[in-house]
């Protein structure tokens, strides 16, 4: 395997990862009005990014320079709502597990710094061809 095609899919196991991890911080969740909430939103915007890269790496390497970033745009917002309810529910303890959350934390600011580089390159690359 190359090393881009070995880097991607690094990442993509990343995004995984992290997609499970805040399915375990969900299921970890008090039962409660609020935690019932920021559970369900926690999990679709937790586990966004791993697909959304999914689909935005079928634009790698192609024309499609645009629809990659516009992806990679989304997942870097989904990342972001991700980190919000992270703090959300470690402000309130809505969870006795806090080492799931700031686990949780240090990941998604990680990724959120990878994808913003990566955005930032994309677009770079995408004004050099034009």
């Amino acid at each position: 395997m190359n090393e881009s095609k070995n880097k991607n899919f690094n990442l993509e196991e990343r995004l995984i990862d992290f997609a499970v991890l805040i399915i375990e911080v969900t299921e970890n969740l008090n039962t409660s009005r609020a935690g019932n909430h920021i559970a369900g939103q926690l999990v679709r915007s937790g586990t966004a990014p791993a697909l959304l890269y999914g689909e935005a790496s079928r634009f790698i390497g192609t024309e499609s320079r645009n629809d990659f970033i516009h992806k990679l745009k989304i997942l870097l917002k989904e990342l972001r709502e991700t980190f919000i309810a992270l703090k959300i529910i470690k402000k309130v303890t809505l969870t006795n597990k806090l080492d799931l959350i700031d686990k949780g934390m240090i990941e998604c600011n990680e990724l959120v710094s990878i994808f913003v580089k990566s955005i930032e390159t994309s677009r770079k690359n995408n004004e050099k061809k034009k």
